[in-house]
């Protein structure tokens, strides 16, 4: 038999067992789409696979995508976590903060003057140059989405020669300003059953021409903020409105070590996972918390103080180190570490934190706190989750609250100390957000889903810190068989 009639033989026998057997299979004559006798570039086969691969993600089926994630929560360290993005034509590797309590995605503008040009963490600093990507284009201030971002002004625009131009101010006080990109944003998809397509996006992020603040020190220094909160232009929001992925995150951030971790745009699934309802209709992803327990009992705090308003509520952050309570919650959680240390414990204050000559292990003397949320969930917090190790004293260890006082507004943020060595799932689809302790230097399963967030498919995602290996279960091996027909008619349609 002809080579060409067995493939397509075997094809049609392929897709008879595939759909069960029952049902007639035709066959179709197969062109080549470029002539035998012509010669193709590498680029023009590059540019045509990226087509298609873009036409895959616009499918019924979005993926997840995985980061990598570096970085610790330590903040005599590095004090943050980052990941790592490749933006623009060719592709350029930028080194972003993960921050899930702003929405853009912004990096350093190579126009940036008075930005740091280096970076005491230990990374080299990269900067992005529009006119140098040949798939970059300038948002103009005519365009819609310019028009509906609410911190850009007609004289700002005017400023920037008709460039979207945008400033963005931070709780620490830093802030950015600079004018809005779009570009491609390249990323694996993780499509199930293995099968992983290596693939791009148009994303809108800004390009910083201005730093201030934090942002401009040294020892922190880096690329840009990756901003995964709910509004429009958040790079979450960006990739599930074109059906990209699936509208829901998840991160499991390393607390010990050289910290790490796994960051998806995707769903982590864990039996043990607790959740809370989101409140509606904010900014950022606050939280019902209604009491705090420490050793089991019930700090004596007002919930009214929890509430969500227009300076109150519960932040989760994921670009805030530490955590911080309001003053009517932060002096009774003070108060009932040092009464349950008192007789193991020698309580002083370094520089006006609280902290505690511990003689032995902290997890033998410090009691559990849980956070208790709406809906019944409750976040319990080990030692070393509101706790942090300054050093030696008098031959022992000094250990001081991590928790921090607000003394303005009444705003709690949960930030990376008692985020870390847990698995976070942020559902912007139903509105909720899940936990659940993990060791996050292990495998974890994330799940495939639809558009309608209906699961399909399930695996494991490996974050080894020296590579980043997939590792998905088939749960129908004629899916598999289904992608891989359409992969080898794609091939021979070349």
């Amino acid at each position: 038999m002809p080579a060409k009639l067995f493939i397509l033989a075997f094809l049609a026998a392929a897709v008879v067992v595939a759909s069960g057997g029952g049902l007639p299979a035709s066959l179709l004559t197969l062109e080549r789409a470029f002539p035998a006798n012509q010669r193709v570039e590498l680029e023009v086969l590059r540019a045509r696979d990226r087509a298609r691969h873009s036409r895959i993600l616009q499918g019924v089926v979005s993926g997840v995508v995985d980061f990598s994630v570096l970085g610790t929560s330590d903040p005599f360290l590095v004090g943050l976590y980052y990941t790592k993005v490749k933006l623009g034509s060719p592709p350029k590797e930028f080194k972003v903060q993960i921050d899930t309590g702003s929405d853009i995605l912004w990096v350093t503008c190579s126009s940036c003057n008075d930005c740091p040009q280096s970076s005491e963490l230990g990374i080299g600093l990269n900067f992005f140059d529009a006119p140098s990507s040949t798939t970059a284009s300038l948002v103009s201030c005519s365009d819609p989405i310019c028009a509906s971002m609410v911190q850009t002004s007609a004289a700002e625009c005017s400023a920037q020669s008709n460039q979207c131009g945008y400033s963005f101010q931070y709780g620490d006080g830093s802030g950015t300003s600079g004018f809005y990109v779009s570009d491609l944003l390249y990323f694996d998809t993780i499509m199930g059953a293995s099968f992983v397509v290596n693939s791009s996006a148009p994303v809108i992020f800004g390009c910083s021409t201005y730093q201030s603040g934090d942002l401009t020190k040294t020892d922190r220094a880096i690329d840009g903020i990756i901003g995964f909160g709910q509004q429009d232009l958040s790079v979450i929001s960006q990739l599930s409105s074109r059906g990209v992925t699936p509208k829901v995150f998840s991160h499991c951030l390393k607390g010990e070590g050289n910290g790490g971790g796994i960051l998806v745009v995707g769903e982590i699934l864990n039996p043990n996972i607790v959740y809370s309802p989101l409140v509606p209709s904010q900014p950022h992803y606050n939280l019902y918390l209604q009491s705090i327990a420490v050793n089991g009992q019930l700090l004596p705090i007002d919930p009214a103080v929890f509430a969500t308003s227009d300076n109150r509520g519960t932040i989760v952050d994921s670009g805030t180190t530490l955590t911080y309570l309001v003053e009517e919650a932060y002096d009774p959680f003070v108060s009932a570490i040092t009464a349950a240390v008192s007789q193991l414990a020698t309580p002083v204050t370094s520089k006006g934190h609280q902290c505690y000559v511990v003689p032995t292990s902290i997890t033998e003397i410090f009691p559990p706190v849980a956070l208790n949320f709406a809906g019944g969930a409750s976040m319990v917090l080990r030692p070393e989750d509101y706790l942090l190790h300054y050093g030696i004293f008098d031959s022992a260890a000094l250990w001081c609250i991590g928790f921090q006082k607000v003394q303005y507004q009444g705003i709690t943020i949960l930030g990376d100390l008692v985020l870390k060595d847990k698995i976070v799932v942020y559902d912007l689809a139903h509105q909720r957000l899940g936990w659940a302790d993990y060791d996050c230097s292990s495998s974890v399963n994330v799940s495939i889903t639809t558009g309608k967030d209906e699961f399909i498919n399930a695996g494991q995602l490996s974050a080894s810190s020296s590579s980043r290996n997939t590792i998905f279960k088939l749960i129908s091996t004629s899916i598999l068989l289904l992608v891989n027909i359409s992969l080898f008619i794609g091939f021979l349609l070349i």
